[in-house]
């Protein structure tokens, strides 16, 4: 019984021992980083981060904070309010007299950073792992951090964040003394798409003063030279889609801005210079959903938009309706008129907004499912916000068609666009088809301010930005056509996002302004022309 006893005895011991060694970080480790030696503190930073556990973060973490002391003995502390931590034992216990804080200059304190972004590829978290990676790459590896980046790649389950570690890992071994290593380590970075891994291999085909090559092997130079041509090849097949996709997205944001003024200026003949406003009115409507949901609601927050929707159509089809009963029935067949008045109505809309919300922008957060995005071709991301803005105005354009195509109103609405007075006298009532359609150009519009407000700023000013570029959409496509609307405001996001890089923003404007001009004098009636009889 005696000896069973001091069997477990001795267990326990052991078991307390091992517990208090891994709890504890060696004294040996930790003394250079109170000395004076610049290369031993880095080295002592190297080897607490090839540790890779809590007790090393905390120590790491605690230098770059500054708040790692030293004791005259040399023992190293780290210090929160008046207690103290020993790393080397475990301990805690009050902040001892004569301690001195650990001065960290530029270079530890990026070695230090540098170890706290490898040891981050060890995390639990996918995404903290993803970013640690993607920095490291970034950055690049240096020799200290390669056991770390392998320990990490042996470990990485997640195919993307393994692919970015070997491009990190492949990049560190560039610098290898081994050919052989060299070698793979080019071959392997052809697989990527990421410019910021030409400077090293750019460097391997320079030559040196003296004239021979920093690289000295030949075959290991044409293997640079094609990988070099790859990551080109990829680089511009990425940057072709890119333009496409944000083409794509800033032609969906036009075709939002213009499709109810399609409708008011191309099947009613109403230049209205208030149809930016009414985009702002949609845009602020989504901001009072928004809080109305934080106020009452703040567990179903992310649902915000689809409420903010319908909103936002009825507010902006109910300021349609009044302005359509209360001025422009007045107004018909006098263009300069309605241009002049709807101006004023733009001003008095926006010095609305100012007094009641202020002239400052409003933040209107984008829902937590709209975060993000997409990685394709290595390195190109397409954010899920754009994503749901082009599939948003596929929808609403697909819903006009079918308002316009398949329902009654929309058959009233043909019909008095086509022949108002035949209309007026086989008993459409042309007065309300009037004030509906203008309504209906208006609420869509609301949905326009809606999705422009998860993709930029709210303000007065909003709608200000985008009715000179509405106005040419529907006037490039053809007065009073849907699809001339659609087929216009992707072309022009199209070119607009292939020109921008060649000509410049401010060039590429006058370009396609110049573009529409000389397009509209050799065919006025737009790509589509009108059927029938427009307003008179």
């Amino acid at each position: 019984m005696a000896h069973f006893l001091r069997t477990i005895a001795a267990l326990l011991v052991l078991g307390f021992t091992v517990l208090s060694a891994h709890a504890a970080i060696d004294p040996t480790l930790l003394k250079p980083l109170a000395g004076d030696d610049p290369d031993a503190r880095i080295e002592a930073v190297v080897r607490l981060a090839a540790l890779a556990n809590d007790d090393a973060r905390k120590v790491l973490q605690a230098l770059k904070d500054d708040s790692l002391y030293a004791t005259p003995e040399g023992d190293v502390l780290v210090v929160t309010d008046d207690s103290a931590w020993n790393p080397a034992t475990g301990a805690t216990g009050p902040m001892p007299d004569g301690i001195d804080g650990i001065v960290v200059n530029n270079r530890l304190r990026g070695a230090v950073d540098g170890a706290l972004s490898g040891m981050a590829l060890l995390s639990p978290d996918v995404a903290k792992r993803d970013a640690a990676a993607r920095g490291l790459l970034e950055r690049g590896v240096t020799p200290e951090q390669l056991p770390l980046v392998t320990r990490a790649l042996a470990a990485e389950t997640d195919a993307g964040i393994r692919a970015t570690l070997q491009s990190a890992k492949a990049v560190a071994d560039l610098q290898s003394p081994d050919v052989a290593v060299r070698k793979a380590a080019v071959i392997a970075l052809a697989d990527t798409g990421t410019a910021s891994l030409r400077p090293p291999l750019q460097a391997m085909l320079e030559k040196n003063a003296d004239g021979s090559y920093a690289e000295p092997d030949g075959d290991l130079r044409l293997a640079a030279a094609n990988t070099l041509n790859a990551i080109d090849s990829r680089v511009s097949r990425a940057e072709f889609v890119g333009n496409l996709f944000y083409g794509l997205s800033l032609g969906s944001v036009l075709l939002l801005a213009a499709l109810g003024l399609a409708i008011t200026f191309g099947l009613m003949g109403i230049i209205n210079m208030a149809h930016g406003e009414l985009l702002m009115i949609g845009a602020y409507t989504t901001y009072l959903v928004q809080a109305a949901f934080r106020q009452y609601f703040p567990g179903a927050l992310d649902w915000y938009l689809a409420a903010a929707l319908p909103c936002a159509f009825f507010v902006a089809f109910a300021v349609g309706v009044l302005l359509e009963r209360t001025v422009i029935r007045w107004l018909y067949g006098r263009p300069l008129e309605t241009l002049l008045a709807t101006w004023g109505i733009s001003l008095i809309l926006m010095q609305a907004v100012r007094t009641v919300f202020g002239a400052q922008n409003v933040e209107v957060a984008n829902p937590s499912w709209m975060a993000g995005g997409v990685t394709v071709l290595g390195s190109l991301v397409l954010p899920y916000s754009r994503i749901a803005i082009i599939v948003f105005a596929g929808l609403v354009v697909a819903a006009v068609w079918l308002i316009l195509n398949k329902t009654r109103l929309g058959l009233f609405v043909r019909a008095v666009m086509q022949n108002r007075r035949m209309a007026d006298c086989v008993g459409v009532p042309t007065s309300r088809i009037d004030m509906m359609t203008f309504g209906l150009g208006s609420g869509i519009a609301g949905l326009g301010g809606v999705a422009l407000s998860q993709i930029g700023n709210v303000g007065p000013d909003l709608g200000q930005a985008y009715i000179i570029d509405s106005f040419m959409v529907v006037v490039l496509g053809g007065v009073g056509q849907l699809a001339g609307t659609v087929i216009g405001a992707l072309g022009l996001g199209e070119i607009n996002k292939f020109l921008e890089p060649v000509a410049g923003a401010v060039l590429g404007k006058i370009a396609i302004l110049v573009f529409i001009i000389i397009f509209i004098q050799r065919r006025p009636q737009g790509m589509f022309a009108l059927k029938g009889r427009s307003v008179e």
